[in-house]
């Protein structure tokens, strides 16, 4: 069927003249004798009955031929929402319907990396640092199949002079999805660990900004317990900062809800206004963070042990505007260098602390409301297989870190003086 479909690609290329006066033609003598509003009547009836699954087949045979073609290059992708399929609940200012089929396709190519869920990457990444991988099958050792084999801390495993290899620092520190590049002259450790977040804590302003953009994201133990979800993970968030000294506004309108159902594709959307609706009331607030809980494979478990308890994985998540062919113009984020800087740190502050409690940075393509402020967080807390109190108890270490970033202490500690005693890589 493919080459069949080349072959008569390249016949309606070399006569697309001819084609297109034929087709005028037609349309003229109906318009002649049925008159324009039967004549759209039946276009639409016959481009629903037989063009959109002619269109859904084509693209099936098709598509697999054209993997390596660019978003834009191809029309019929814009009949991906006719076909009800989901699109990418991404930013939602990512609104070209080809770009957003693109997107779909790799995710569709990498069916282990969803939206949510970066599982197969992280493993891989776990079995490189020589830690226990997440397993699913029996692992020799008696573990039954499908039995959850947590994640043990063995140290950061950070060799913090070489970060300046940038290598060393892409390995160590981030996954990076497909539809998305981070080159050299973008992730520089040197610039992120010179930036200073300090901020001076003044309990009559609002200084933080927690919010949920899927405020509907559960937790293992729902619904017997009805708080198991992750908006009471952020209140107890802003509990804890709250006791450092922190000014802190808990945002916990629903975003990913329309009409009484789910809608995530558009959440993005609504949580802007929602939050710049809040930041013009207070200008003051300059820590904005979006808290999420991961979706994984129902044999993972996010977990590790801090101070004795049981406690969720957390990982931070960076939209970085920009696709392999370059920045997404009309996704600007004028705060991305300071974003990736933010999280850097707090992830480097993490490692130092707590051992294995934090995933590396996920890096994508689009922008996720980052770009509201220079201290702007997407955190994932954990999975929809953790129970509510492993990642409340997260909770606990990730104030911890958030309060030495944005104390400064994080610059003043020897750990972060550090001597780039390699060569950057032109």
């Amino acid at each position: 069927m493919r080459y069949r479909w080349y072959y008569y690609k390249q016949i309606i290329r070399m006569y697309r003249p001819f084609f297109a006066a034929v087709a005028a033609a037609v349309l003229l003598v109906l318009a002649a004798v049925w008159g324009r509003e039967r004549i759209i009547r039946l276009g639409v009836g016959l481009f629903r009955d037989y063009g959109v699954p002619a269109a859904g087949n084509l693209m099936k045979e098709w598509f697999p031929a054209i993997r390596e073609k660019r978003p834009g290059l191809f029309p019929i992708s814009y009949l991906n929402e006719l076909f009800g399929q989901p699109l990418s609940p991404g930013d939602p200012a990512y609104g070209n319907a080809a770009d957003r089929a693109f997107l779909e396709r790799f995710e569709e190519e990498n069916r282990n990396v969803s939206e949510n869920s970066i599982n197969t990457e992280y493993e891989n990444i776990q079995k490189k640092e020589n830690t226990d991988p997440l397993k699913e099958e029996t692992d020799g050792e008696g573990n039954a199949a499908g039995e959850t084999i947590a994640i043990k801390p063995s140290g950061s495993g950070v060799v913090k002079e070489k970060l300046a290899d940038y290598d060393y620092l892409m390995k160590t520190f981030y996954t990076v999805h497909p539809t998305t590049t981070a080159g050299r002259d973008l992730m520089d450790a040197e610039k992120f660990l010179s930036m200073d977040f300090s901020i001076e804590k003044t309990p009559d302003r609002p200084q933080i900004l927690i919010y949920h953009t899927h405020s509907q994201e559960e937790f293992s133990d729902y619904p017997e317990n009805p708080g198991a979800t992750i908006v009471g993970v952020g209140t107890y968030l802003k509990e804890l900062l709250e006791q450092k000294g922190y000014n802190v506004i808990h945002d916990t309108s629903v975003y990913d809800l329309q009409n009484g159902e789910l809608d995530r594709s558009q959440a993005y959307t609504y949580a802007l206004d929602g939050i710049s609706g809040i930041l013009q009331t207070y200008p003051s607030i300059e820590v904005v963070l979006d808290i999420h809980r991961d979706g994984v494979a129902s044999g993972t478990h996010l977990i590790t042990e801090v101070n004795g308890k049981p406690t969720a994985q957390i990982m931070f998540f960076n939209g970085i505007s920009q696709t392999p062919d370059g920045p997404i113009e009309y996704l600007p984020n004028p705060n991305r260098e300071a974003n990736l800087g933010f999280s850097f740190q707090l992830k480097l502050a993490a490692a130092d602390r707590y051992p294995g409690f934090t995933r590396p940075i996920y890096l994508k393509g689009l922008r996720y409301n980052q770009h509201v402020r220079a201290r702007s967080a997407l955190i994932e807390v954990g999975a929809q297989t953790n129970t509510y109190d492993e990642a409340k108890n997260a909770m606990e270490p990730l104030a911890e870190v958030l309060d030495e970033v944005l104390g400064g202490r994080s610059k003043n500690t020897e750990n972060n003086n550090i001597e780039m005693q390699y060569d950057k890589k032109q």
